[in-house]
């Protein structure tokens, strides 16, 4: 069955974690934050955009990207950056998917970008990006509507 995993590399904003989290309890899908948090879990502003949802998020918290590359090394990872000209619409999404998002400040570090499966969403030229949150639910309910998963 297919299975969608966001993955938060770094997060720095708890109001877009938050609200990442409830989208994954509304989506079926897991949430990884890996490596350090611009923010405590318990913050208030994390608690409130996530709301009641938090108790029902599937949320794995992970050291770092190897870590998580170790416990799924047949797992499919997109990186999600403004650096690609590859449209996450041209793709066709795997059954185990991992779509990796970075830190709002700062996006994904070189290295992820420049993957072969590194994608973008596509906006107004010389616009610098879209909000996190915003750009998570797109890609998400692009998988979903992929796979007729809801």
């Amino acid at each position: 069955m297919a299975k969608i995993n966001i993955v938060l590399y770094e997060p720095e904003i708890p109001q877009n974690t938050g609200n990442i989290a409830r989208l994954c309890v509304c989506t079926n899908s897991s949430l990884y934050l890996v490596g350090k948090l611009g923010f405590a879990l318990t913050d208030k502003y994390t608690k409130r955009a996530g709301m009641d949802y938090w108790e029902h998020v599937d949320l794995h918290r992970i050291n770092s990207m190897e870590e998580l590359f170790e416990q799924f090394p047949e797992g499919k990872f997109y990186y999600l950056t403004t650096k690609s000209k590859k449209k996450y619409t041209d793709i066709k999404f795997e059954d185990e998917v991992f779509l990796v998002f970075g830190p709002e400040s700062r996006g994904l570090p070189e290295e992820y970008v420049t993957k072969d499966t590194a994608i973008t969403i596509p906006m107004a030229e010389g616009q610098r990006s879209l909000n996190l949150s915003n750009s998570v639910a797109i890609v998400t309910y692009e998988v979903i509507r992929q796979k007729n998963l809801l």
